[in-house]
Parts: C-alpha cells; structure tokens; sequence
C-alpha cells in the first residue's frame, strides 16, 4: 500500500486504523509489505483513498510497500 497516499491526505497511521476498523499494527505491516489485505480489506482501504485496488496495491510500482 502506498503510504504517500496517506500521507499526502494528512492521515497519521493511527487516523487511517480507526478509519478502516483495523489495528495500527495492521497498517504499518500493511505499508512495509509484510502483510497482505484480505480482499474486503483491500476493496475498503482502496475505496476510501478512492482509487482503484490495482492502483493502490500495484505490486510493480516502487512505492508501493514504501
């Protein structure tokens, strides 16, 4: 997951957490690449940065994971 994404919407890790009902935790592994969403999970963290899943989980783009 792109976390400049996050970051250019002026969301902290925590902020996002809350927003999606997941831990903070799970964000942060989510970011660095060690933890892939579910799919229900992914449909919800792209629908709410209002991309699509590719666009926010593409495993070829550099940020992703950054």
């Amino acid at each position: 997951m792109r976390n400049r994404v996050r970051k250019q919407r002026g969301l902290s890790q925590a902020e996002l957490a809350d927003a999606l009902g997941v831990s903070r935790q799970t964000v942060i592994s989510i970011e660095n690449g060690r933890y892939l969403p579910s799919l229900p999970l992914a449909f919800t963290i792209a629908r709410f940065f209002d991309l699509t899943v590719d666009k926010m989980f593409d495993p070829d783009d550099a940020e992703a994971g950054s």
